[in-house]
């Protein structure tokens, strides 16, 4: 059983995400959460509270265990861009582009190794 969440239009470039998340990818749910805890980066806080919302709805609505579940899937998307302008030298302008991101996690329940 797979269990999906998704958090759409976070204000951070979808590069900064995937940095965050190719170092939790396929990683346990409760040894994932370990490590974004102590990441200095902006992205880990989203990916965080995310994957604390993926395990939250995987124990109440489908009633998985916590110590079973591991990051199936990891990605985030390119969301709309803000197209903004600055004042540039010389009566000129700067444009700006502030990025968004959409971000998707997909945790699967480990198969028990029958011996």
């Amino acid at each position: 059983m797979d269990v999906r969440a998704s958090a759409r239009y976070l204000p951070i470039s979808p590069q900064k995400l995937r940095l965050v998340c190719d170092q939790v990818r396929q990683m346990d749910a409760d040894q994932a959460l370990i490590v974004l805890q102590y990441m200095p980066q902006k992205g880990a806080r989203f990916l965080h509270k995310l994957l604390e919302s993926a395990v939250a709805n995987a124990e109440e609505n489908f009633e998985l265990s916590r110590q079973d579940l591991f990051i199936a899937q990891l990605y985030a998307n390119e969301g709309p861009r803000l197209k903004r302008m600055k004042a540039g030298a010389r009566g000129r302008y700067k444009p700006r582009v502030k990025r968004m991101s959409h971000l998707t996690v997909v945790l699967a329940e480990r198969e028990e190794e029958s011996e």
